[in-house]
């Protein structure tokens, strides 16, 4: 009799155990993936170039998952070079670990692999992703990644009968490491040298007649803001970067570099096909790229002139940034209203100032925040953290504030405490559009102004219902104020979007810490954590 309890109660608790898997399994599945990078040789703007393939694909293929969702991606590395991918705009919750950048990892060796393994925790929207790691995203390997709403969780609009992913971005026909030895040996890149959508030149887009469809629009480029418009059809704006926004009708759209956006089309004009164009912003050469929109039952090809758009307006484009609202009313990733929590009601206890420059360094050109010109340590900034790695960075080689003085090169990280809620000012004192990218976070844009920020420039801001996002853009001599809750610990990378400047200095760590070590604030480092510089060997 003993023994059948015994038994009953292991069968009733392994029941129980595989009831729990499936609830687990159920609200957060388990999505599996393998990707090998390669070279390949494509014409993006005419002339075969060597670009980098993910599974054969240029662009890499559409990561397509739903909020929540487990990642695991076997990234297999077959280039010449060390390798890694940054997943633009997923928060990586407690997770830096899988970040994909020099200071939180260890670039994948040649002929070897890594997988990462993350969440997109409590995001929906349009992202992408694109290699960290020396200059290789001049040569492709981008993609987009796009995350839906659960079930049972609205959205602030009807299901679009179909929708399309444009990838947009300036091009260079160099090959990624030319490019590259052109920035080492202290010289600026040229001018782009075209616009590709979706990797090419020209792309077609087919929808029906009267029917409602959703563009997810993303800048993948290196260095250009675009303009996004579509010849005799308006742009709905619904989503920026994981915000549902207020549904504002525009004629064309800027798409700074590092950006996305999502808009909805209806396609309620006669039927033929229509001018899709991106084109440059703030250059004196315009460069434009088409596609086209086919309706399904036109005979009739593109035609006409292409619609115009803004080229070197400033203050249009700030106006239009400031139209970009947060639709309080709507859900997020999860069923609670956005605005439930209030970032205008709360006075930030810290602000942190960055000014961007362009010093020449050794006679060299390198790009700086607050005077100081980033360079990647062998150690990457995490693990040297989490081993206690002395001399791989320090916390005070760079001021929260301009300071003066000549510019100097470190591995500079600014320190924050975990649940600090902080004001960062981008000054941009120089002629050329700034855009500024916050791994691990987004945040609320609170302000856009011309000349030097003063406490007094607060008066302006958007108090109310400014949208978040993860990518700011900065105009020429001027201002853009954020607010930021720090309640994401790790390292996190604080960048230029615009590669070279990047590449050659922009950018800091920004060290998010609690000293109480628990699962609750931080993952463990992963069992197959990739261990190099100072820490190849160590145990973990």
């Amino acid at each position: 009799m003993a023994m059948a309890m015994a038994r009953l109660v292991r069968q009733i608790c392994a029941a129980l155990a595989l009831f729990c898997v499936s609830l687990v399994t159920g609200d957060d599945p388990y999505r599996f993936y393998t990707w090998t990078v390669t070279y390949g040789t494509i014409s993006p703007l005419g002339v075969p170039q060597q670009v980098i393939l993910v599974n054969g694909q240029f662009p890499g293929p559409s990561l397509d998952v739903v909020t929540n969702d487990n990642l695991v991606l076997n990234l297999i590395n077959k280039l010449d070079e060390p390798f890694l991918l940054t997943w633009n705009g997923i928060k990586q919750r407690k997770n830096s670990w899988q970040d994909g950048v020099l200071g939180t990892n260890c670039p994948i060796p040649p002929n070897s692999n890594y997988t990462y393994i993350f969440q997109p925790k409590d995001q929906i929207g349009s992202f992408t992703y694109f290699p960290s790691t020396a200059l290789h995203k001049a040569a492709g390997g981008y993609g987009a990644l796009n995350v839906y709403q659960r079930p049972g969780i609205p959205i602030p609009y009807p299901p679009p009968a179909g929708e399309f992913t444009l990838l947009i971005g300036d091009w260079f026909k160099t090959s990624h490491k030319t490019s590259r030895q052109t920035l080492d040996s202290g010289r600026s890149l040229p001018f782009p040298d075209g616009v590709i959508v979706n990797g090419q030149g020209h792309a077609t887009f087919t929808g029906d007649q009267g029917k409602t469809y959703m563009f997810r629009i993303s800048n993948v480029g290196l260095s250009t803001s675009l303009n996004f418009r579509i010849q005799g059809h308006t742009l709905k704006l619904v989503e920026v970067e994981g915000s549902h926004t207020v549904q504002n009708i525009y004629d064309s759209l800027d798409v700074h570099v590092g950006q996305s956006i999502t808009v909805l089309v209806t396609l309620n004009q006669p039927p033929k096909d229509y001018y899709i164009v991106a084109s440059t912003r703030f250059t004196k050469t315009v460069l434009t790229a088409t596609a086209a929109l086919h309706y399904s039952n036109s005979h009739t090809p593109v035609s006409g002139p292409l619609p115009a758009g803004p080229t070197i307006e400033v203050d249009w484009s700030i106006k239009q940034a400031r139209t970009y609202r947060w639709n309080l009313t709507a859900n997020a990733a999860r069923p609670n209203p956005q605005g439930s929590f209030h970032y205008g009601k709360i006075t930030p206890s810290r602000t942190i100032v960055l000014a961007n420059a362009a010093p020449l360094i050794n006679g060299k050109q390198r790009y700086a925040v607050n005077g100081v010109s980033f360079i990647n340590a062998d150690t990457p900034l995490k693990l040297a953290d989490y081993f206690n790695i002395p001399g791989v960075f320090r916390t005070d080689s760079m001021q929260t504030s301009p300071s003066g003085g000549s510019p100097s090169i470190a591995t500079s990280v600014i320190q924050a405490s975990l649940h600090d809620f902080i004001e960062i000012v981008f000054q941009n004192n120089e002629n050329t559009i700034q855009s500024w990218h916050l791994d691990g976070y987004d945040f609320w844009v609170v302000g856009y102004g011309n000349g030097q920020w003063t406490p007094a420039s607060r008066s302006s801001y958007n108090l109310v219902d400014t949208l978040t996002r993860h990518t700011a853009q900065v105009y020429p001599n001027s201002w853009t104020s954020i607010y930021m809750s720090l309640d994401n610990q790790g390292m996190w990378n604080v960048r230029s979007a615009i590669w070279e400047r990047q590449y050659l200095g922009q950018q800091f760590y920004l060290r998010v810490w609690n000293p109480v070590q628990s699962l609750a604030n931080e993952y463990s480092i992963p069992s197959n954590a990739l261990l190099c510089g100072k820490a190849a060997g160590r145990h973990h």
